[in-house]
Formats: structure tokens, sequence, C-alpha cells
């Protein structure tokens, strides 16, 4: 288990498969503000919720100039699943074996009903133009999470 990636520091590189199967580095998005929010799983109901106030919210984040990447274990073939049933109208990343979740801090202990194991903790990193974190959110309730992003988003695109 790795520190979180705090404000200020340099997003670490990454290369990912995408919901298609296709290849993606965060460098190609250079130049561009990323919301890369990690979370644990495909089709469940708190990962549904934060995936479809994305969704929902896309028109206004491109609007600012931002993408939006979501990440986690699940397989390409899972993600094409949970994207087409609830028409997503973003890239979601399949990081099988939590290494970039890891390289951000998003791969934690968690504790549940006693219960301890390993996964990944609902986080959001904002990174901005210059592929530094410009604002983190550890420890995400989904409900109201994508207005603070896109808050934080327009006073990043203000400064």
């Amino acid at each position: 288990m790795s520190d979180w990636i705090e404000e200020g520091k340099k997003a670490p590189a990454f290369t990912l498969s995408t919901d298609s199967g296709k290849k993606v580095k965060l460098s190609d998005f250079a130049g561009s503000p990323v919301v890369l929010y990690f979370y644990p799983k495909d089709d469940t109901p708190g990962c549904t919720r934060e995936a479809c106030a994305f969704r929902d919210r896309k028109a206004e984040l491109e609007s600012l100039g931002a993408v939006v990447l979501g990440v986690s274990p699940d397989t390409s073939e899972s993600h094409a699943k949970f994207k087409t049933k609830y028409e997503l109208n973003f890239t979601l990343l399949a990081d099988l074996d939590h290494k970039v979740a890891e390289k951000y801090g998003a791969w934690r202990e968690k504790n549940m009903y006693g219960k301890k194991s390993m996964g990944v903790q609902r986080s959001t990193f904002l990174i901005g133009h210059d592929g530094k974190v410009a604002k983190l959110w550890k420890k995400v309730q989904v409900d109201g999470h994508d207005t603070q992003v896109l808050a934080a988003l327009q006073e990043l695109v203000k400064d």
C-alpha cells in the first residue's frame, strides 16, 4: 500500500487498456485537465451512481476542457458491458493488477464488517493541464461528488 499522490505532485504516468481494448496513456491527454477517478467495481450501486453522475455532467466538464477517465480492476470486457448498460460517455480503464491504483495510493486496506481486505478506495484526482494533481478527494461520498469536481475544475481553469 503506497501513499497518496498529493496535490501539487506530478501525476504518475500510466498505460492501460480501455473499455474497447485500445491502449491509452495519461500523456495522451497532456495539456487538458483530467478527472481521473478510481472506483471499486463495475455495475455495483455506488459505482453506478458515480459513473452516471459523471455521464450526466459530461457536457459541463468538456466545456472546461476536461477529460473523464474511470479506473477499476475490472476487465475491458466488464467495462464495455457497464458502459453500454448505462450509456456511459467517457473512457473506462482496466487496471487488472491494480498497479496504477497503487501508484496513486488508491489501493488500500479496507475494513468491511470487521473483515480486512485490499481494494480500491473510491477516490478522484483532478490533474491540471501541467500534469500535476490540482485536487484530490481521498474518500469520495458519491452523492454530490460530481458537483465538487466541477467546482474544482472551474477554479482550476480560472487560474
